[in-house]
């Protein structure tokens, strides 16, 4: 017998060989039901890994992260199986769990249909109902060849032949179909109850243009019909709140061949951008903010002290000068040191926060650009805090309560993630640890909770990232503190301490929104182009009723003006009707509908956005008081 340690510290006896699927059955046949893979001295595992003695157990479900993918991950060999059912001259490559779902590329003579996917979704289901256990095997690298060799797999003896001499090289089975793969999955095909093929797309083999192109099947999973039902529907719905057809509809932004991955701001756009901008404002100079502003090219020489010409530089846009070569800046944070660098400081003078709304440029990937989520050129609203080690605690204290308190102004929910030392880093262990551990305790101290993101830190130290969920549920890390005690030494920075000594400080690199341009996206998403007042580009839209109302329209929309209220007139010769919808498409949250008693009478019919009847006639006075309350406390 052994006795394995359960997450609530309680032990469990199981026979020698027991693997993580039998401790899951002899907790409970429900947790047996749902188990989806295991987590094996904090190391995820396959429900089928042995157990010894002393072993620490966590079964892990849908709820999890690594059980979701291994759930999908097996989504993906059923696709497979029924895509080798069907279309048995299909070549297998590669089929991965993704974010919300997974995917398979196969190498077929015509990309698949609509119909196709119908097809292939019925012959899933067919090796769900048929329940096929899941069974794991070994093989010798010279073995795997001569095995797919026989089946006619060319992409897999390709990956076997890429793999290590003398790594162990693991396939599943279920039924007749066998494929090569690491793990994990779960025990059987009937497990995965709700299931949606949801494209076909092309995808290069290796992501290679020089390889042949294969076809991509996309598809996701849920162990409940109701919860993909639910995912659809949010799907559809986030179609809807598409912040890159929103922004064309809505005339914020457009995106031009001439300058992939750098857009460019409309009129509308602008409004927006700069409202965000001076919020930001607003907020940093309540919160003791210094706002600078940095050059966007610097000396090579620069970037080579900072470490981002080695760690970097594949991202980086470079130029020459003079002979010279000269990078574009990808991040603000040496602009900062060089501040800094100006004048010698005193440790009174700390912490010594440095805002900056700063323009960078990345090289990214083509293939990732992403409307306004993923681009080339975008302005990073950061901060740079110079501090002594002992005010780290208060100071990131601070700081996430500055984030909350921007969050919570947008209806904004946020979880905080802790990534840890990466392969890639500078600096000592010693050194990591310390500021990894800083950053927890700032956390827990403010009565937050984390979860650990290992090895995703900055090349130059640990940082908190900041999730933001939006109205639809989705995730999107925006925010994030990084503490740095590397460059601050690569540069030589001091203050003067208390003793008349000379010392390094610590930095704090932290952005709030992520990047305007990213934020604006997001927040487009959430509300569905419906800004709040205070945030809308247009706030008041006045309709003349007929072309006589027009001077009372203009009136109105001076007074408006004045008071620094967006307002414009639709004085198009067309049925008020018509305006009101077209008013409506444009997301305005106010809408004065003027007439004949509105001129006599000084008066305003107010309609809100969002709700079928008016809100009543009301004098132009009371409407101004109602909505200069609602702009200037920045209600939702």
């Amino acid at each position: 017998m052994i006795d394995v340690v359960l997450k609530d510290n309680s032990k469990i006896a199981l026979d020698d060989g027991a693997c993580a699927y039998d401790a899951a059955a002899a907790i409970s046949a429900g947790l047996a039901r749902r188990a989806c893979a295991a987590k094996i001295n904090g190391e995820n595992k396959d429900l089928r890994t042995a157990l010894k003695d002393g072993d620490s157990l966590e079964i892990l479900t849908f709820d999890d992260e690594y059980g979701r993918w291994t759930f999908r991950h097996t989504a993906s060999h059923i696709m497979a199986q029924a895509v080798k059912r069907l279309y048995p001259q299909a070549k297998l490559t590669i089929g991965p769990a993704v974010d919300d779902g997974f995917y398979y590329d196969f190498d077929v003579e015509e990309s698949f249909t609509t119909e196709d996917l119908e097809k292939i979704e019925a012959e899933m289901k067919k090796i769900v109902k048929e329940d096929l256990k899941l069974e794991r095997f070994t093989m010798s690298k010279d073995e795997a060849v001569k095995f797919f060799e026989e089946k006619g797999e060319p992409y897999k003896i390709e990956l076997v032949e890429n793999l290590t001499e003398g790594e162990e090289i693991s396939f599943y089975s279920q039924g007749e179909f066998t494929d090569l793969c690491a793990g994990a999955h779960l025990m059987s095909t009937g497990q995965v109850k709700a299931f949606k093929l949801t494209s076909a797309t092309g995808a290069y083999w290796h992501g290679d243009s020089n390889n042949k192109m294969l076809c991509r099947v996309y598809g996701t999973a849920f162990p409940k019909q109701s919860e993909l039902e639910e995912y659809l529907l949010m799907i559809e719905e986030a179609k809807k709140r598409d912040h890159r057809k929103l922004g064309k509809e809505l005339g914020l932004f457009a995106l031009r061949d001439e300058a992939p991955g750098m857009p460019f701001f409309l009129p509308k756009g602008m409004v927006l951008r700069n409202t965000l901008i001076s919020y930001w404002r607003e907020v940093h100079k309540k919160w003791d903010y210094l706002e600078i502003s940095t050059p966007q090219i610097m000396r090579r020489s620069l970037w080579e002290t900072s470490g981002h010409w080695d760690h970097y530089h594949d991202d980086m846009y470079t130029t020459v000068i003079d002979d010279e070569d000269f990078a574009i800046k990808p991040m603000n944070c040496p602009g900062s040191i060089l501040v800094y660098e100006l004048e010698p400081h005193s440790y009174k003078e700390l912490p010594l926060r440095y805002g900056e709304l700063g323009k960078v440029h990345r090289n990214e990937l083509s293939g990732a650009l992403h409307g306004l989520f993923r681009v080339r050129c975008f302005t990073q609203d950061d901060a740079h805090i110079l501090l002594a080690p002992e005010q780290i605690k208060d100071e990131v204290v601070r700081i996430a309560q500055l984030f909350d308190e921007v969050y919570s102004l947008f209806g904004l929910p946020y979880e905080i993630e802790l990534s840890t030392m990466p392969e890639d880093h500078i600096g000592s262990k010693e050194d990591w640890d310390i500021a990894t551990k800083a950053l927890a305790d700032a956390i827990t101290g403010v009565g937050k909770t984390y979860i650990i993101n290992e090895g995703d830190g900055a090349f130059y130290g640990p940082k908190l990232d900041f999730h933001i969920k939006d109205s639809l549920g989705r995730t999107w890390q925006c925010g994030t503190i990084q503490l740095d005690y590397q460059l601050p030494g690569r540069f030589g920075l001091e203050y003067t301490g208390s003793d008349g000594e000379k010392h390094c400080p610590v930095m704090i690199h932290r952005v709030v929104f992520g990047s305007i341009e990213r934020f604006i996206g997001v927040i487009t998403e959430h509300f569905a182009g419906a800004f709040p007042v205070w945030l809308a580009p247009v706030q008041v839209e006045i309709l003349p009723i007929a072309d006589r109302h027009a001077e009372y329209a203009d009136k109105i929309k001076a007074e408006l003006d004045a008071l620094g209220i967006r307002a414009e007139s639709d004085l198009r010769n067309e049925k008020i009707g018509y305006k009101i919808r077209e008013a409506r498409l444009q997301k305005i949250p106010y809408m004065l509908v003027v007439g004949d008693k509105e001129a006599e009478s000084g008066t305003v019919s107010v309609r809100r956005r969002g709700e079928d009847k008016e809100l009543g006639t009301m004098s132009l006075e009371e409407f101004k008081e109602k909505i200069l309350i609602e702009i200037n406390s920045k209600a939702l």
